[in-house]
């Protein structure tokens, strides 16, 4: 397998800084949304000025009701469908002023001279209505001046007699029709720095209210005011803006508490382990102090359970090397000396052999041989045996038959659930089972009895026999590979390691069982 190419990648740490400074600084980050909020404020000051002015506007137009009688001339006529149907009940002013969109004019005009003066009963009502607009800007700190239907200022602290009719404002509210603008205070200095953050800083918010009599326009309420300074709120909650940066900075730290134990740490330990396990430090298997989180517990748990079965794998491979190299060893050697005897007799050399010694010396070569035959299928047999099962299935039934038929000479009894399914297939549950036959014929086993106990997850079988029985030195070194008290007759040694290596390739077990009398094995098959 090639190694991953070598180009720079971020560490964990890292990855980790930057997500912590990212969350640090998004608060910051909001200073450059501020224009958002100053829109919002100037919004609500505009719904204010319009609920003022309309209320300031009624009592206008009650006034001026009064006084038609009078003589007192109206203003221009209202369009057709500027003014709302008469029979809505609800006629609502919506805010819709927006910073955002650069709806932002140039300083407010200076008020002109008027071309002819207010008429005396406008300038009567302005009389009247002046203590109202002065109480209401003491607590609105809003400006109000009340227009005649000219454009004329008839009440207000300053720009009473002159005229605003040339402002944009005021001209559309003279036809009837309600205009609000936002206009900057300080046109003709350079902004401040902070200006590029929150543009309501130097802004006015202008509303031009008409007043409405039987459909003609009789005078405006122009107010204006200065939108609540988003800075001056942030000082004046300076106290709960503090608390909130500690708590985002508490909040960081405890993230990367939370990321460095339940993440870095835990990763770190398990790179360590990996690098001792890579030594070839066995001691390095035993759990992780501290896992973190389920998913990394689940990766650590596979992971040391992959390089222990890989360790164990090694050490047995190494272990099967040595013992194989030395089964083999012993039948090479004698198979060698023997056929340079026999070679030396047929060259005439001195001390030729006999023709009884020859045949004996080809006798023991056909039997070193026969015994290299056995070995190797014994080795393909365990190789067979260790090959992961893929959706295998099979019952004991027609097993335990094809068992009795390839040991006609043995008395085979089987009982109990033999049409249980099992994760195996029929070949290598008859291997298991023939292993096992053999041993007990060899160790003059007259019967051999199968007992199958359905244990839902599991079918437990006892092989059991009446032949010779294990002697308690043997018990613990039987499943080893080449282990064998019958080498003189033949035997490798592999059965009872190759019935072993079935079984746990299946998810299944094997185990010696004591007993008085000859010998019994329970065997685990995993069921289907």
């Amino acid at each position: 397998m090639s190694a991953a190419p070598d180009k720079w990648r971020p560490s964990l740490g890292l990855v980790i800084f930057a997500v912590l400074a990212t969350v640090a600084v998004l608060p910051l980050v909001g200073l450059f949304f501020f224009r958002l909020y100053d829109n919002q404020l100037i919004r609500q000051t505009q719904a204010e000025l319009i609920a003022q002015s309309r209320v300031l506007a009624t009592i206008y137009a009650q006034e001026v009701a009064a006084r038609l009688d009078g003589g007192l001339t109206l203003g221009a006529e209202v369009p057709p469908g500027v003014l709302p149907d008469p029979g809505d009940q609800v006629t609502p002013i919506r805010p819709a002023l927006d910073l955002t969109a650069n709806d932002l004019l140039r300083r407010r005009p200076d008020a002109l001279p008027a071309s002819r003066p207010a008429q005396a009963a406008y300038v009567d009502i302005g009389a009247r209505l002046t203590p109202i607009i002065r109480e209401t800007q003491k607590v609105t700190l809003a400006g109000f001046r009340i227009l005649d239907p000219q454009g004329v200022v008839i009440a207000g602290r300053q720009e009473v007699g002159q005229s605003l009719a040339h402002v944009e404002e005021v001209a559309d509210a003279l036809r009837g029709q309600y205009r609000a603008t936002l206009r900057n205070r300080v046109p003709d200095k350079p902004p401040p720095p902070i200006y590029s953050f929150s543009r309501g800083l130097g802004v006015h918010v202008f509303s031009a209210m008409p007043v409405i009599v039987n459909n003609r326009v009789a005078g405006v309420i122009y107010t204006t005011r200065t939108p609540s300074n988003i800075f001056d709120h942030l000082y004046q909650e300076r106290a709960k803006f503090v608390l909130a940066g500690l708590a985002v900075i508490l909040g960081t730290i405890l993230i990367g508490l939370v990321f460095s134990r339940t993440i870095t740490l835990p990763m770190r330990e398990l790179i360590d382990r990996a690098a001792r396990i890579g030594r070839g430090d066995r001691d390095a298997f035993h759990p992780l102090k501290h896992y973190g989180t389920r998913e990394f517990a689940q990766l650590s748990h596979s992971f040391l359970g992959m390089a222990e079965q890989l360790a164990r794998r090694s050490d047995y491979i190494a272990t099967f090397s040595a013992h194989l190299t030395h089964e083999l060893k012993s039948p090479l050697t004698s198979i060698k000396g023997a056929a340079e005897l026999l070679q030396d007799s047929v060259q005439g050399k001195a001390g030729s052999l006999t023709p009884a010694e020859q045949n004996t010396f080809i006798a023991n070569i056909l039997s070193d041989t026969q015994r290299l035959e056995a070995m190797v299928q014994r080795l393909r047999e365990l190789a067979r045996a260790e090959s992961l099962p893929q959706n295998e299935r099979t019952e004991l039934a027609p097993v335990v038959a094809d068992l009795k038929s390839r040991f006609p000479a043995s008395s085979i009894d089987a009982s109990g659930s033999l049409d249980r399914a099992i994760g195996m297939s029929s070949e290598k549950a008859l291997i298991v089972l023939s292993h096992l036959a053999d041993n007990a014929v060899r160790h003059k086993a007259g019967t051999i009895r199968l007992e199958a106990v359905d244990a839902r997850t599991t079918l437990l079988v006892t092989v059991s026999n009446d032949g010779e029985p294990i002697s308690a030195p043997n018990r613990d070194r039987i499943f080893d590979a080449f282990f064998t008290t019958r080498r003189d007759q033949g035997g490798t040694g592999m059965g009872l390691a190759i019935a072993r290596a079935v079984m746990a390739s299946h998810g299944g077990s094997i185990r010696l069982k004591p007993t008085d009398q000859g010998a019994a094995f329970e065997l685990q098959f995993p069921v289907a």
